[in-house]
């Protein structure tokens, strides 16, 4: 294949995995169906197949798309924030606002794609990227502490947090409090 060809095909890929996300987000990953997929991206049937196997490995690249916008917003977040210390809350915001604006893509990154696992033998480079987005917000407030173990930590608290507030199991009065405590007082400056 040509380089032409392969930028042929990759953009090709990206409209379909721009318009999965899209469809996902305005009606649910259940709404995300072969043709209406291939109709939407403006694609014939044959063409969506050729670039996905199936409908999971669509999920599967929306999900590491996520990832990448995800690490990309933290990133951002992080490299703005006053000092190093003031990193972390600046990432777990960036980090609540992308979960909670893009509730479908979240779940498919973490309910819908398994193969997806820090630590798996093969993980994607975006999953990593946001893990050590999450370690260097981290790392300033260690304090001795072992630096991926608290960025394990502090993303299961934040995951845990999106989770059980997007299922209304948690007060919605105690949100900006929740917040408070993780970004200020369970992670303190040295």
């Amino acid at each position: 294949m040509s380089g032409a060809e392969h930028g042929d095909v990759k953009r090709g890929g990206d409209a379909i995995v721009t318009t999965a996300w899209q469809l996902a987000e305005a009606e649910g990953w259940a709404a995300v169906t072969a043709r209406r997929l291939a109709e939407r991206a403006a694609v014939d049937l044959g063409e969506l197949y050729e670039r996905f196997a199936d409908r999971d490995a669509v999920v599967a690249a929306v999900a590491v798309r996520g990832f990448a916008d995800l690490a990309a917003a933290l990133a951002a977040a992080r490299t703005t924030a006053d000092t190093p210390t003031h990193g972390w809350p600046a990432v777990v915001a960036a980090y609540l606002d992308f979960a909670y604006a893009n509730p479908e893509v979240y779940d498919a990154m973490f309910a819908y794609t398994p193969d997806l696992t820090l630590g798996a033998e093969q993980t994607p480079e975006t999953v990593t990227a946001t893990f050590d987005e999450l370690r260097a917000a981290l790392a300033p407030l260690a304090a001795g502490r072992d630096e991926d173990t608290l960025s394990e930590l502090g993303w299961s608290l934040l995951h845990g947090m999106v989770m059980l507030t997007r299922g209304g199991r948690l007060r919605p009065e105690a949100q900006d409090h929740r917040e408070t405590l993780l970004t200020h007082h369970l992670f303190p400056p040295p």
